[in-house]
C-alpha cells in the first residue's frame, strides 16, 4: 500500500515527482495541503491543529475528510499524517515536501520520522522535485543515480562499517563517528551502493545532477 503524505516544506512539481506520486494513496498535514492541486493529487485525509493551513476557500470547501487536533499536542502534523496512513495500511511512504521549508526544526523532524518508521519496518523514502532521501538500513542497497548526481550521507549516531561504491570517494567498511563531515558532498559515478553494518543514517541525492 503505497502512500505519499503531503509536508509543508518545498516542493518542485517536476514530471518525475508528478509520475511518482501518481496512483497513490494521499493524507496531507496541515499546510501540506497546499501541495496538492500542482501534484495532480485529491487527499483523502487531511489532518493536523490547522494553525498554518492556507485560507483557500476551494480547499476549505473540497469535501476533504478533516481530522482537527488542538495545536497543542505532542506529536507533529507530520507525524499524526504518517500514523494515519499506517493506520490505514500503509506498507510504503513517499514524504513530499519533507526537506527545505521556513522552519529547519520541521525539516529535521521529517528526517527523524522517516528514520523511525524505517526501523518499523516500511519502505520510506521522501522526494520533493529536487532531492531524494532514503534512511538507511543495516544491508547492502542500489540507489540508481545519475552519473555526477552530488549526494550525502547525513548521520544521526555513529556509523559503523559503512562501504559507499561506484562514487567519485568510494569509502570501505569505515566507521564514521557522527561529528565527522567525511560524508558530505560525494558524486555519483552512476547506481550506487551503500552498506550499513549499524548507525542511523539518511542518503540525500540531488534529483538534477546539473545542480551544484
Amino acid at each position: 500500500m503505497r502512500f505519499t503524505i503531503l509536508l509543508a516544506g518545498r516542493v518542485d512539481p517536476t514530471p518525475a515527482l508528478i509520475a511518482t506520486v501518481s496512483g497513490t494513496r494521499v493524507i496531507a498535514a496541515d499546510d501540506g495541503i497546499r501541495h496538492a492541486t500542482a501534484l495532480g493529487l485529491t487527499p483523502e485525509l487531511w489532518v493536523g491543529d490547522f494553525d498554518s493551513s492556507p485560507a483557500v476557500p476551494a480547499v476549505q470547501s473540497s469535501g476533504i475528510p478533516r481530522e482537527t487536533f488542538p495545536s497543542d499536542k505532542d506529536q507533529t502534523d507530520g507525524e499524526l499524517a504518517i500514523e494515519a496512513a499506517v493506520a490505514r495500511g500503509a506498507t510504503r511512504l513517499l514524504l513530499v515536501g519533507a526537506l527545505g521549508g521556513p522552519r529547519s526544526d520541521h525539516a529535521f523532524a521529517h528526517l527523524i520520522l522517516a528514520l523511525r518508521f524505517a526501523a518499523r519496518g516500511l519502505d520510506v523514502a521522501l522526494f520533493d522535485g529536487r532531492e531524494h532521501g532514503w534512511p538507511l538500513s543495516p544491508r547492502s542497497r542500489r540507489f540508481d543515480l545519475a552519473p555526477g548526481a552530488q549526494f550525502s550521507i547525513l548521520k544521526f549516531s555513529d556509523l559503523s562499517g559503512l562501504t559507499v561504491a561506484n562514487a567519485k570517494w568510494p569509502l570501505a567498511d569505515v566507521d564514521v563517528p557522527f561529528h565527522s563531515i567525511l560524508t558530505q558532498s560525494n558524486e555519483a559515478l552512476g547506481e550506487v551502493v551503500v552498506q550499513l553494518r549499524e548507525g542511523a543514517a539518511i542518503l540525500i541525492a540531488q534529483a538534477d545532477p546539473a545542480v551544484r
